[in-house]
């Protein structure tokens, strides 16, 4: 070695041992005590840098917000509550395709690591240096973390001001997340709830959902090609849809289906027939409008709002299991009747208008801007005088504005184009609905159907809606003098003319006439008088009972709605009330004289199962036994005596069943209904249109034995022709030698015996 290279040997500096100890620890810190740290920094939030962790108590409860479901009384789904569509499985709910195909696509190694896949992270970091992506570094875990928690959106700290450190510390946050998931639930648990958190587009949100909506099918029955499309939507729930994007879907099918192939779970025979067969789809979302009883869950819905409101719940988040009544069997035939029937009515309506506008009044002239007046009064009237400042001008122009839409008809949905009066015109042309069926004995409703279709017309007519109920009222006040007077159904009186006197009011006095206008002046009893609903008969008993008792007595039969004490209620036209009324009116005859409050809700569970509420009906002595089955043979007199206006029910009914029965129709044939009771059920239908008036042109048509029984008809009809059901015909006698009025011959009416009262004498309270 020269000289000059040993003086420049000399000259470079030696690094020393302690040098070498710094750098060693300077690498030790970063490498081993500084991630640690850092970990434990986030955990903690120190100075509020970093954003706050959930807490053990919520990764013990990490459910996200859960539909609450609307159960039948064979525990079949009716309906769910939610503002996310979402129901949870357990592990076991899952087919086993299906997790081997989650497991092939987005963690192999999920048994096998902690939570982090550390081969996973290396993978993922070594794609974003080359540029060539090989694969994420989430684990199922991971991601799980994620959708429970949305790390990206909340508890974020002061350093996410700094837009990349924001990232690094979500992902430190995940992976925090993600070691207390796999420490505090199994492998099975942390795959079941990664699944019931996924979006799945098209408003399903989890497996469950997600399974139904696509394939109709649990999660349980999902083969190979089907959760290839279910694994597929993970990734991309729109951009991978097999409904919005098919090309797509296809290709991200195909991908998954190889690496079930890749990983020897199918044949390379299998691979090559499942990629290019169809998706085999079975496609329905779910809606409040589709599926059972649409009426029926948006009624319940709002006692269930007002229910959870008081008790501190929220139907749409809290996953609550809301037991009903309603047996779906018996609902699948209420509506089956209903569309069958009103399909029917509703061709007979639009036949004998022709085309003219169908809102008349009583001399059956036409009401002048009708439509006109009905804009005006509903909600989006208002919305549009807050728009234009109250602008006449600008509302009338706004309303004349045609627009493409789709409406309802009976052949189904039509696409046309109509104006807000074009709209509301053919809308209001549509006869309504509605139909309820009980136990009168539980007081359990097993049938609700509130209008035509609940997309279009929203409005129920079973409990919301409220109209006058004609002759359906009489039997009433026929039970109030058979109380409270002791008449017998061998009572006759008069067909004659009943005038009631109205001291001070003008006009001064009221005669009903009888439905044909004619009294032949013949003596009936009061059964057949009932039976053949002849008026005056009616009015002979109003005036011996006085209007005040018959309210009295509709009152304890479950009538809430305020009636008038008024002579012309023995005809059904003091007051309105609802088909949830009368029904519950009618089911004390067949109940002994218990009147049972009509209910809809069992018990109400919590997503755990634990009970939070028993529902028991309300039941009070209303009538006597004896009374009560007085009436029922008095009802039956609808389908036993001569002209009875129960005679268009079936005959098969007929011969197997004992039917109390009564139609009833309001004056100008706006409102038919009928009530029919049988040994099992207690049923009414009742039918007219959105307005009263708007009728038919005539009272024969517009009946109740015309428009309303044929729902009840063909309702009992499929009910007792169901094996399954358990509701056997010929098993019901009722003794009827106490009424044979051929025994001691027929009663007439005494006005002497009587506790007629005068009709002022009445009305004082």
């Amino acid at each position: 070695m020269s000289k000059k290279e040993k003086n420049q040997q000399q000259k470079e500096p030696r690094k020393s041992p302690r040098k070498i100890i710094r750098i060693v620890w300077i690498l030790f810190f970063f490498m081993v005590i500084s991630p640690p740290l850092l970990i434990y920094m986030v955990e903690k939030d120190a100075l509020g840098l970093f954003g706050g962790l959930p807490g053990l108590e919520r990764l013990e409860r990490p459910d996200p917000n859960l539909s609450s479901e609307l159960i039948a009384a064979d525990g079949s789904i009716l309906g769910k509550y939610y503002r996310t569509n979402r129901s949870n499985v357990t592990y076991d709910e899952l087919s086993p395709e299906l997790i081997n195909t989650l497991l092939v696509t987005e963690d192999i190694r999920f048994r096998d690591h902690p939570g982090i896949d550390l081969r996973g992270i290396v993978r993922a970091a070594k794609g974003l240096l080359t540029g060539f992506n090989q694969g994420g570094g989430s684990t199922i875990t991971m991601q799980l973390a994620q959708n429970l928690y949305r790390t990206e959106s909340s508890n974020k700290g002061s350093l996410y001001s700094i837009r990349k450190l924001g990232s690094v510390i979500t992902k430190i946050k995940e992976y925090i997340i993600s070691v207390k998931l796999e420490r505090n639930y199994t492998k099975e648990e942390i795959m079941a709830m990664y699944l019931n958190t996924i979006p799945y587009g098209q408003n399903a949100f989890g497996i469950k959902v997600a399974a139904k909506t696509y394939f109709n099918k649990l999660p349980s029955q999902l083969d190979y090609k089907e959760s290839a499309i279910i694994v597929g939507l993970i990734n991309g729930s729109t951009r991978w849809n097999p409904i919005q994007n098919p090309d797509n879907a296809m290709r991200k099918r195909t991908e998954v289906l190889y690496n079930l192939h890749k990983y020897d779970l199918i044949t390379r025979e299998s691979f090559d027939s499942l990629k290019v067969s169809d998706f085999g789809l079975n496609f329905k979302v779910e809606s409040h409008n589709t599926g059972p009883a649409p009426y029926f869950r948006a009624v319940a819905g709002n006692f269930l709002k007002r229910w959870a409101k008081e008790r501190g719940y929220d139907i749409y988040k809290d996953g609550l299991k809301i037991y009903t009544t309603i047996d779906p069997r018996m609902q699948k035939y209420a509506e089956e009747a209903v569309t069958e029937h009103m399909a029917e009515v509703q061709k007979k309506f639009d036949e004998v208008w022709d085309g003219e506008e169908p809102w008349r009044d009583d001399d059956g002239e036409l009401i002048e801007n009708f439509l006109q007046r009905e804009i005006r009064r509903g909600e989006y009237y208002r919305v549009l005088r807050l728009k234009f400042d109250n602008n006449k001008d600008s509302i009338e122009k706004y309303l004349q504005i045609k627009r493409p839409m789709k409406v309802f008809s009976w052949e189904g949905e039509v696409d046309t184009v109509f104006n807000h009066y074009d709209s509301l015109s053919y809308y209001k042309r549509f006869l309504q609905t509605g139909f309820m069926a009980m136990d009168p004995g539980s007081g359990h409703i097993k049938a609700w159907v509130g209008g035509i279709n609940h997309k279009f017309f929203q409005f129920d007519h079973v409990k919301q809606g409220k109209r006058q109920p004609g002759s359906t009222f009489k039997p009433i006040v026929y039970t109030a003098a058979i109380e409270n007077l002791a008449y017998s159904p061998c009572l006759q009186f008069q067909d004659i003319q009943v005038t009631f006197e109205l001291p001070g009011q003008q006009p001064p006095s009221w005669s009903p006439d009888n439905a044909n206008g004619k009294f032949t002046e013949e003596f009936m009893t009061i059964r057949q008088g009932l039976a053949k609903s002849v008026n005056s008969i009616t009015a002979h008993i109003m005036k011996s009972v006085g209007p005040r008792n018959v309210v009295k007595y509709a009152h304890r039969l479950g009538i809430e709605s305020h009636l008038d004490a008024v002579p012309t209620l023995c005809l059904g036209a003091g007051g309105e009330v609802s088909l949830y009324e009368m029904v519950g009116a009618y089911s004390t005859f067949g109940n002994k004289g218990k009147h049972t409050k009509p209910i809809f809700i069992s018990r109400i569970e919590d997503k755990h199962g634990n009970l939070i509420e028993n529902f028991t009906p309300e039941v009070t002595e209303a009538i006597t036994e004896e009374t009560a089955e007085t009436m029922m043979y008095m009802l039956r007199g609808a389908t036993e005596e001569a002209g009875g206006s129960g005679f268009r029910i079936d005959n098969r009914l007929k011969e197997s069943l004992l039917i109390g029965a009564k139609t009833g129709t309001t004056d100008n044939a706006s409102d038919g209904w009928f009530m029919g009771i049988t040994k099992d059920l207690t049923a009414g239908a009742w039918v007219g249109g959105d307005n009263n008036t708007i009728h038919f042109k005539s009272w024969y048509d517009g009946q109740g034995g015309r428009t309303a029984m044929p729902i009840w008809n063909k309702f009992m009809l499929k009910v007792y022709g169901d094996s399954d059901i358990g509701f056997t015909p010929n098993d019901f006698t009722q003794d009827d030698s106490r009424w044979d009025c051929s025994k001691y011959g027929n009663v007439p009416f005494n006005e002497s015996d009587s506790t007629q009262q005068t009709v002022d004498e009445m009305m004082i309270e």
